[in-house]
């Protein structure tokens, strides 16, 4: 997969950004970062859709003013990019301000005696910042697993914009496909507990190890 792996890291970049001293217009950036989570996945999706489309896409329309090729970004491999620039874009905000809040409830003494050693910024972040919001990142982790298997709204919004995305490209429109449209209400609901017995499956697995964690740090 490559949607979380790249989503976390943005998220776990900004984080850290957003927690140096020299940062200016923090409560913007915190925002304007934040914000596309903010926004419905069926309104993010009609936006990104018509950003997509050749006839009315700014991008189209820069690349043929440089003379550069014109990929059809709702077609073939693009498409499948397309949807993860989608993704990338409503969920980084989320779990940016995870990781942000676990950074701000690092004790403020421990950046200052890092600092007396003569560590600089970067290794402060490496060596202090990251493997202190180790859980969140897990927690992100799990959290972005789950919406993966959630997917729905953004392909089915894109779906009358392409031939190229299968109705059952996700595990929910395979769901919705058998049920509405195949009327194979069994299938579909044989899938629709699979789906949520690998939801339990990670939730139980997290909660497992975040309280495993918890008890190795108890002093008694």
């Amino acid at each position: 997969m490559i949607v979380v792996p790249v989503m976390l890291g943005l998220a776990l970049l900004f984080a850290l950004l957003l927690d140096t001293d020299r940062l200016r217009l923090r409560g913007f950036s915190r925002l304007a970062i934040f914000l596309p989570y903010a926004i419905p996945g069926v309104v993010s999706a009609l936006m990104w859709g018509f950003l997509y489309l050749p006839d009315v896409s700014p991008f189209h329309f820069l690349l043929g003013k440089a003379g550069l090729p014109q990929p059809d970004l709702l077609d073939g491999g693009p498409l499948y990019l397309a949807l993860a620039n989608i993704a990338v874009w409503g969920g980084t905000g989320f779990n940016m301000i995870v990781i942000y809040t676990s950074l701000r409830a690092i004790p403020a003494e421990i950046f200052e005696a890092a600092r007396l050693d003569g560590c600089s910024q970067l290794q402060i972040a490496l060596r202090i910042k990251i493997p202190m919001v180790a859980p969140s990142l897990v927690l992100t982790f799990f959290f972005s697993i789950i919406a993966t298997l959630q997917v729905f709204s953004e392909p089915t919004t894109l779906k009358p914009l392409t031939n190229s995305l299968p109705t059952t490209w996700s595990p929910l429109m395979k769901v919705y496909q058998d049920a509405f449209v195949n009327n194979d209400v069994h299938a579909a609901a044989a899938q629709a507990v699979i789906i949520a017995l690998a939801t339990l499956a990670l939730s139980f697995g997290f909660l497992k190890a975040a309280n495993s964690r918890t008890k190795q740090g108890d002093p008694r």
